[in-house]
């Protein structure tokens, strides 16, 4: 069923020895703001990530259990055969097999996007749309006219993530690389020289929404909010692993879901705060400090309908806020404990 709803997400991971994400106007060091000391990671960061771990989904994953989808996902930003492509071969492309799954004939975009079956098509196909919204331009019909384009706002938005603790940087060290095979006169045929920023420690939070009003924009189902848990807790830990990514877990994830869709609390991340704030190194010297959004969510415990929560189990802080949440007479009925359930379901394949 579409989204009906409002939801609240929280998401923490953490960032030990690596590079969460580089600012290419400062040497691609990790983003920051000097004034607070605060690690910063771009929402299109945390959502490449996402869209990254979609895309190595074999077409069965989506149609069978748990998830049923009519049809294969796809989604709207990506790569094709290595290599990018613009938004405009996309759509094109797009529309080409909209053409042949209908038995049309070959048609452009401009044409194909008159047809309201075709943007039901693009909607059902394209799961980061339904999400996260996207423009998609549509070429002119004759060159040198003016193009026009599809507009979507996605109902699920991310603001920027910031860490609670203030982040030290490692002192760079300059990185050359050499190739072989590279011919006389070649572009960097002598190698290339870098530099490798790094963070010491980054504990990240990330706060965002699931608009019900939205949803009825792009069709977002309830099982598309499902998926978009699941997929927050195993795309970092599967997709960040590059050379300079790979050092990074995800350590809370909280979806708070209203009986309405008119219903928002606001940033979460202004309720919580860190014992220690400096000189953090790992996730055992995270201290998290939850009891101010533990008091907003008891406060309005008659406008939630449920509360998805999952602590990775090396967070004992973590942990003891869910289990915090479960202890409370009006939310406690409320609570959906994955990291419990994840388990009895380990318990019962065994």
């Amino acid at each position: 069923m579409t989204v009906e709803r409002n939801s609240e997400i929280l998401f923490l991971y953490d960032a030990r020895m690596c590079n969460p994400n580089g600012d290419p106007d400062e040497e691609n060091r990790p983003r920051m703001d000097y004034d607070s000391g605060r690690n910063l990671v771009s929402d299109v960061r945390l959502k490449r990530y996402l869209r990254d771990y979609w895309l190595t989904w074999p077409a069965e994953a989506w149609t069978e259990r748990p998830w049923m989808y009519p049809v294969a996902q796809d989604v709207w930003v990506r790569t094709v055969d290595g290599g990018t492509v613009s938004a405009k071969q996309r759509i094109e492309g797009l529309a080409g097999e909209y053409a042949q799954a209908k038995g049309l004939d070959a048609r452009r975009a401009k044409q194909a996007a008159k047809d309201p079956d075709f943007r039901r098509w693009l909607l059902e196909r394209l799961i980061d749309v339904r999400m996260f919204g996207a423009t998609m331009p549509i070429a002119a019909e004759q060159e040198g006219g003016a193009g026009s384009h599809i507009t979507y706002t996605g109902p699920v938005q991310f603001s920027w993530g910031y860490s609670l603790n203030k982040v030290d940087l490692l002192p760079s060290a300059t990185i050359t690389s050499h190739f072989a095979g590279r011919e006389q006169g070649e572009k960097s045929e002598h190698g290339t020289i870098g530099k490798d920023w790094r963070v010491k420690y980054s504990f990240l939070a990330f706060y965002g929404l699931v608009s019900a009003w939205r949803a009825k924009e792009t069709g977002l189902l309830d099982k598309d909010v499902r998926l978009l848990g699941h997929s927050l807790i195993n795309a970092l830990p599967l997709m960040a692993t590059s050379r300079s990514k790979i050092g990074q877990t995800p350590r809370l994830l909280l979806r708070v879901e209203y009986t309405n869709g008119g219903t928002f609390l606001g940033d979460f991340r202004t309720r919580l705060r860190l014992a220690k704030e400096k000189g953090l190194e790992s996730i055992a010297d995270v201290d998290l400090v939850f009891g101010g959004l533990l008091d907003l969510l008891a406060r309005h415990a008659s406008s939630i309908q449920r509360i998805v929560a999952w602590a990775h189990e090396e967070f004992a802080s973590g942990a003891a806020f869910v289990q915090a949440l479960t202890s409370q007479d009006a939310l406690q009925e409320k609570v959906v404990d994955l990291q419990a359930m994840m388990r009895r379901l380990q318990q019962a394949s065994n």
